[in-house]
């Protein structure tokens, strides 16, 4: 058995022997220098390697998105790779206590916190909010310390939210609620969908920790669900009435 210290080192002799071939070549096309150097060793794996609750949990909003069509999407504090993608089909604006400067058509950026969203009560139609309600008042993002701050995170998504308007929020899911101070609450199913009690759950999907489990798991077992640890949990809410 090839130890992982043994497989390096045989990379490792691998990189170096490429690297006199190249600084040998007759008919040099780029410079090469010491300098320029970065040997990556750790990529020639035998698939690609990816967080599997970025990748998953975006693919599976911008479905969404790419099904019901929104005039106007509101994206608050979710990934720069989700907003900027979906605004190629559907005009975003993105807002985020750290605002970022995104130079893209259909693409607006505004400073604003879960706080007291920038907007209107019952004004905003399509909302997404994503990997993001775990963090708020830990701190961890210079936001201000607050053990209650994603309950009152959750209501204030509430309060903007539109009659018959969608929210798409993603969570971290397990069997147990945790915290994991300072980066990340860990919810369960049952009480993340009791902080949105004002909505209706529409659509539930897992991303399980282990491939094995499935990639995107469309209305998973509740037993699935208790035995993850550290899942990520897909909902899709919307608002039936005025309440």
């Amino acid at each position: 058995m090839v130890t992982a210290p043994a497989a390096r080192a045989v990379r490792a002799a691998r990189a170096a022997s490429a690297w006199r071939r190249f600084r040998a070549h007759p008919t040099p096309r780029f410079a090469m220098t010491a300098s320029d150097a970065m040997v990556m060793l750790d990529d020639a794996s035998e698939s690609t390697g990816f967080d599997r609750h970025y990748v998953f949990h975006t693919a599976w909003a911008a479905r969404v998105l790419a099904r019901t069509r929104p005039r106007r999407h509101v994206d608050i504090g979710s990934s720069l790779f989700f907003v900027t993608s979906v605004s190629a089909f559907v005009p975003v604006e993105f807002v985020d206590i750290r605002p970022a400067r995104l130079g893209l058509s259909g693409l607006a950026s505004r400073a604003g916190t879960l706080a007291a969203l920038p907007y209107p009560d019952r004004s905003v139609a399509s909302l997404s909010c994503m990997h993001v309600l775990e963090h708020v008042g830990l701190g961890r993002y210079g936001d201000p310390v607050d053990y209650d701050g994603d309950l009152r995170a959750a209501a204030e998504l509430m309060r903007v939210l539109a009659p018959g308007g969608r929210l798409l929020m993603v969570v971290p899911l397990g069997g147990v609620a945790r915290i994991q101070f300072n980066a990340h609450r860990i919810y369960t199913h049952a009480q993340l969908v009791g902080m949105f009690d004002e909505l209706q759950l529409d659509a539930f999907a897992l991303i399980p920790e282990s491939a094995a489990n499935g990639d995107l798991v469309a209305d998973p077992p509740a037993a699935m669900v208790a035995r993850e640890r550290y899942g990520c949990g897909c909902f899709e809410f919307v608002r039936r009435d005025d309440r």
